[in-house]
């Protein structure tokens, strides 16, 4: 096999398997989907095994929230920057057997008995999960912001701009790219 077209990328076939295997650990974790681990997952990639960078890692998530299809491409990306092709596959394994066979039974069983107070109790409980793993998230993604004023007051505008006016949002993604295009971000 030709390891330059597979792509390791200077990996061993263990440290491949253990990148699958910490994305099926996540994949359990991963309530409201996968976007939700995003700051372990860059905790990781990038602190702990240094396999890309900081900037790597927002660039894989930018361009697959950008791109039209599911929310889990950016998964694909980041395997693909770590390991190519071959990270690739083990990211997306990892993230979506493990929870597609969860979804499967307990889907089933939840659907059985979906007036039972237990199962109400538990699916109420998980959007405060769901919600912590994703201002997790946040903070991983704005982290590199703090470096540059100007992108830290792109925040609160997108933010006011939403609110306030009924424009579609790829608005303020312009500005976003015009203002890191002119090197001001």
């Amino acid at each position: 096999m030709n390891a330059g077209f597979f792509g390791l990328h200077g990996l061993a076939w263990a440290d491949l398997l253990q990148l699958a295997g910490h994305f099926a650990m996540l994949s359990l974790l991963a309530v409201g989907g996968a976007i939700t681990t995003a700051s372990d997952m860059q905790r990781y990639l990038v602190v702990e095994n240094g396999w890309i960078d900081a900037l790597q890692f927002n660039t894989s998530i930018a361009i697959a929230q950008a791109a039209p299809g599911p929310n889990i491409l950016f998964v694909a990306l980041l395997g693909w920057s770590v390991a190519g092709p071959l990270g690739m596959v083990a990211t997306m394994v990892g993230i979506m057997a493990p929870s597609s066979a969860i979804t499967l039974v307990v889907g089933r069983l939840r659907h059985a008995r979906r007036d039972a107070l237990a199962v109400q109790a538990f699916s109420v409980g998980l959007a405060p999960l769901t919600i912590g793993l994703l201002l997790a998230t946040g903070w991983v993604l704005a982290l590199p912001l703090v470096q540059h004023p100007l992108s830290l007051l792109l925040v609160p505008a997108t933010i006011v701009f939403m609110l306030k006016s009924k424009r579609s949002p790829l608005w303020m993604i312009a500005v976003g790219a015009l203002v890191g295009a002119l090197g001001w971000a």
